[in-house]
């Protein structure tokens, strides 16, 4: 696997980013990942090379590049309970004025970037996310119905933008949600309402798990929880992109459950 460290053209500037894909010379379908609200660090890495072993070309920028490179606020090496109330008083003012008018700018420009790179072949794309990058993960899907097959999102607040979002889908989605963000009420109006868009979608909770449960460098880290997501992903991949080299196992310790 080879990664390259990118920067990324957009309207307000240059969007620092990096791409992991397998270096057999050959061309993949290409996958947007967005991070969770803590940004690029070394775990985001390690997914992307996981994603790109699997026979894709995967796409990770930093969404809030206006502040600077990633990452835009120091982060310890583990992120614990101990020291994320402060961090996130520190990234909250910088969630908040990544508006959904700068979200879809830069989707634009990243989905762009992403399919004119020469290691992505022809034909649609996946968007994933992470936390609040689960909500830019269904946005950029949302607005590019022609061009994105597959949206992911995991512990992401997806449901801020209301029923008209969903009507906008076309994409295959999947949602898995945190045991501690979602109760099975909640589970159960969010499935109703893309029930009525007439989305194509899996939408469930994962059990024991809390938010942020896919990021082994964080205190809410769930390995069942991560292995479930691959187990999710990769297939939804697989179908809407008939790319990669399919749902096979995933190879490393950190992913059993």
């Amino acid at each position: 696997m080879s990664i390259e460290t990118l920067h990324i053209p957009t309207p307000d500037g240059r969007a620092d980013a990096f791409a992991a894909f397998p270096d057999d010379g050959t061309q993949h379908p290409g996958v947007l990942m967005y991070p969770d609200g803590f940004g690029i660090r070394p775990v985001l890495r390690e997914m992307a090379l996981e994603l790109a072993g699997h026979g894709y070309c995967v796409l990770v920028p930093n969404p809030f590049y206006r502040h600077g490179p990633a990452p835009v606020v120091e982060l310890p090496e583990h992120i614990g309970e101990d020291v994320r109330p402060a961090l996130f008083a520190r990234l909250m003012p910088l969630i908040e004025a990544h508006t959904a008018e700068r979200a879809l700018s830069d989707a634009d420009a990243f989905l762009r970037f992403l399919t004119s790179r020469p290691e992505v072949g022809a034909g649609p794309v996946a968007v994933t996310g992470y936390c609040v990058g689960g909500l830019l993960a269904m946005r950029a899907a949302a607005a590019h119905p022609g061009e994105v097959a597959a949206v992911a999102a995991f512990h992401g607040p997806v449901g801020v933008d209301g029923p008209g979002l969903f009507s906008r889908l076309t994409a295959r989605v999947h949602l898995g949600h945190a045991e501690g963000d979602m109760t099975p009420e909640a589970l159960a109006e969010l499935n109703r309402s893309l029930d009525a868009a007439g989305v194509d979608h899996t939408s469930e909770i994962y059990p024991g798990t809390v938010h942020g449960f896919t990021m082994s460098d964080t205190d809410a880290f769930s390995a069942s929880g991560l292995k479930r997501h691959w187990d999710r992903l990769l297939p939804l991949l697989e179908r809407a992109l008939a790319g990669g080299r399919g749902p096979g196992p995933v190879a490393g310790p950190e992913y059993t459950a």
